[in-house]
């Protein structure tokens, strides 16, 4: 197949960023080696469906260290990296991914991404899982399975499972406890802090933090906020989460509330419009709007647009909203992932964790051949990704005798 990409003259800039996060994925490393030698994706065609930026280009390199064919699309229209996707195209990878791509583009990508007949794959938020059960379920049998990386993704699994419309094997790699714990909490709270920073260059010190949301990415977020000096407000559908967020030293309270007192609102619910119109008209002026959810979906930039009066870009990832009272209320990277569309995504560091989880789950859909549904990633794989992560950062761990394990074992009796 041929490759659709910006512009292969940019691959130089491309091996830079990838060389860099390599130097710093110390899981990848060591499993690349093992790859190398076990080449457990032989034979096998491989896609994947995610953030095209350096991070994920090691982990294409990886899998295609293992044996495997790769190609490689975007799961989000700005946060594809054109130079990235030009090195993997050099090293051998079909890329079917531009940044800044249409809608019309981006759903073209990805079916060239299937037209590519994968017996694997990994999908970021479920487009990729949805095409091919809509438009390529006479291929679903020849698919060994894939993997789900992200909540949103996993929700949209959930449901077709519940309907009995699943008929891939999937890994939810997402609810790993080393990819929830790390990757949706620490990765996320620091990244998207990193691309607020970064394009808006203004202080979060002193500022009032709306974090809508408060599951493992929300948690992030707002521990985040709280460390860079803000004063954070939480607010939730969930009362359990309202009494974690507040136990946690967080204001709770409805978002209609909030509005009028936030300077900088994040969304990180999965949901849609759950910053609407009602919280809009509320809004101080220079209120500051952004999402962190995989889709553009969680702020109704329908409903803003309503409203405003004008509406102009005033510098690169920042469009100005003028409402029709005067207020100006600014949308970061069009409402899309901002940690991503404004940024680099997670740290690398971060990302080892769940690209060791991803690989190490493909080569288990490989080993194990499962029916169709829904699997959690095995404990072992869990463990095996934590335990080279330790050896990397050269910690030690305690372990249990056998005295401990058999007193736990036998706790019921005692």
């Amino acid at each position: 197949m041929t490759s659709i990409i910006r512009d292969l003259a940019l691959a130089p800039a491309g091996y830079d960023k990838i060389n860099w996060v390599k130097a710093h994925m110390p899981i990848l490393n060591t499993l690349e080696e093992r790859f190398k030698a076990d080449l457990p994706f032989a034979g096998k065609k491989v896609a994947i469906c995610l953030h095209l930026e350096a991070k994920t280009a090691y982990m294409a390199l990886v899998i295609q260290a293992g044996g495997a064919e790769v190609a490689v699309a975007g799961s989000n229209p700005l946060s594809t990296q054109d130079d990235v996707v030009a090195a993997l195209v050099k090293e051998g990878i079909t890329a079917f991914a531009t940044h800044g791509c249409s809608p019309e583009e981006y759903k073209d990508y990805i079916q060239h991404l299937a037209d590519f007949k994968p017996d694997l794959y990994i999908d970021d938020g479920g487009d990729f899982t949805q095409l091919l059960h809509e438009a390529y379920a006479d291929g679903l049998k020849d698919i060994i399975g894939g993997c789900e990386e992200t909540t949103t993704g996993i929700v949209r699994l959930n449901a077709m499972a519940a309907k009995g419309d699943l008929n891939i094997p999937m890994i939810a790699v997402n609810n790993a406890q080393m990819k929830y714990f790390f990757d949706n909490r620490y990765g996320t709270g620091e990244s998207v802090w990193s691309a607020i920073m970064r394009a808006t260059n203004l202080v979060v010190a002193g500022t009032t933090c709306v974090v809508i949301g408060y599951g493992w990415c929300g948690k992030g977020v707002a521990m985040r906020a709280k460390g860079l000096g803000a004063r954070v407000i939480v607010t939730e559908v969930d009362p359990i989460k309202a009494i974690e967020a507040m136990m946690d030293g967080f204001r709770v309270m409805p978002l209609v509330e909030a509005a009028p007192l936030g300077d900088v609102f994040i969304t990180v619910t999965g949901n849609r419009h759950v910053i609407d119109r009602d919280a809009m008209t509320a809004l101080k002026d220079g209120a500051i709007l952004c999402n962190a959810g995989h889709f553009d979906v969680e702020i109704n930039k329908a409903a803003l647009a309503d409203l405003a009066t004008d509406i102009r870009r005033v510098k690169p990832n920042i469009d100005a909203y003028t409402l029709a009272d005067g207020r100006q209320v600014y949308l970061l990277a069009e409402g899309r992932l901002v940690n991503l569309a404004a940024g680099d995504g997670h740290p690398a560091e971060i990302m080892d964790l769940t690209f060791g989880l991803q690989v190490l789950s493909l080569k288990e859909l490989v080993d194990k051949r499962p029916a169709a549904g829904l699997y959690q990633v095995p404990a072992a794989i869990d463990r095996q990704v934590a335990t080279i992560k330790l050896k990397a950062l050269g910690i030690a761990i305690d372990a249990l005798t056998d005295d401990q394990a058999a007193y736990l074992n036998s706790w019921s009796l005692v």
